[in-house]
């Protein structure tokens, strides 16, 4: 069982940059392959990036991919995302979620989710 808890979402400007932070509870939490993923309003909910339990391996969605980076601690038990160039088509309520499965971009395949940071980038 785990249960992640986001922080870091806000308000800002196109440009800026932003960190998000994901705290999670549970002894086993080094083994989860960690994700964020976003949703903006009326939309679906989408991947935006992932990490392995080494930290080794990171995969991004193309739309964030040279702006946004993924890192995870597993002695801290967290895991963050670093956004920079924010762009208003960022803006979406941010979700960290964990799965059990060795990788994957599917948010069925994630079975612990936070309750969401609001990010809001104005233009």
């Amino acid at each position: 069982q785990v249960q992640l808890v986001e922080s870091g979402g806000g308000l800002v400007q196109a440009g800026d940059s932003l960190r998000l932070s994901c705290a999670a509870s549970g002894r086993t939490f080094s083994s989860y392959y960690m994700g964020w993923f976003r949703q903006a309003p009326g939309k679906e909910r989408e991947f935006v990036a992932g990490i392995m339990w080494s930290g080794g391996t990171e995969n991004y969605a193309d739309s964030v991919k040279g702006r946004f980076t993924i890192s995870r601690d597993n002695a801290k038990n967290t895991v963050s995302l670093q956004m920079n160039s924010l762009k208003p088509e960022d803006t979406a309520v941010y979700y960290c979620a964990a799965s059990q499965y060795r990788t994957s971009r599917s948010q069925g395949n994630f079975a612990y989710w936070g309750q969401g940071t609001q990010v809001t980038v104005s233009s």
